[in-house]
């Protein structure tokens, strides 16, 4: 396996261009429509600012690529939700390199990063077509704001949450 470096880089780099772009194909192609407007409405709703510090952070995963530059092949963000917690977006891994772990590679350096950032939990939602990351957020310790034994397409948006203080600790 490729050597896979952690970089935090601002939501408009140009690293961060590819992953976001695929990001909206693959919003749209499985979703179309269904919320009423296309992926890039969805994409384009934060400013640059919200995904930066003190309180916002956005990271991309990047390999050496074949033609000896880097590559992006992972990423996500996360801004401010509200004082104590960090809201996860843009989770997102190229479709030629999922099944190594870099989603969770992801998740994990952005909540290290919400901790360094003082957070102590962390929200997120994901849509009913992705059932891939609802597996994810499960297997990341995320705790489920929704009824588990409800067809995902009745639930809709698909929210979580983690603390990220260890047991016993108060918040």
């Amino acid at each position: 396996m490729s050597e896979t470096i952690v970089r935090f880089v601002a939501a408009d780099d140009p690293l961060a261009r590819p992953m976001l772009e695929d990001l909206e194909r693959e919003y749209d192609a499985r979703y179309g429509d269904d919320f009423g407007e296309p992926a890039s409405a969805e994409l384009a709703r934060y400013p640059v600012s919200e995904f930066a510090p003190p309180s916002g952070a956005f990271v991309v995963l990047t390999e050496p690529g074949a033609s000896g530059g880097e590559e992006v092949v992972a990423g996500g963000a996360f801004r401010r939700f509200d004082e104590r917690t960090a809201e996860l977006k843009r989770i997102w891994t190229r479709s030629d390199r999922r099944g190594r772990g870099l989603a969770g590679a992801v998740v994990a350096a952005l909540e290290a990063e919400a901790v360094r950032r003082g957070y102590s939990a962390v929200f997120l939602t994901t849509g009913p077509k992705q059932p891939e990351a609802v597996r994810l957020y499960l297997r990341s310790g995320y705790a489920p704001l929704f009824d588990q034994t409800q067809p995902a397409a009745e639930i809709g948006i698909h929210a979580f949450r983690k603390s990220l203080r260890p047991e016993g600790v108060p918040a």
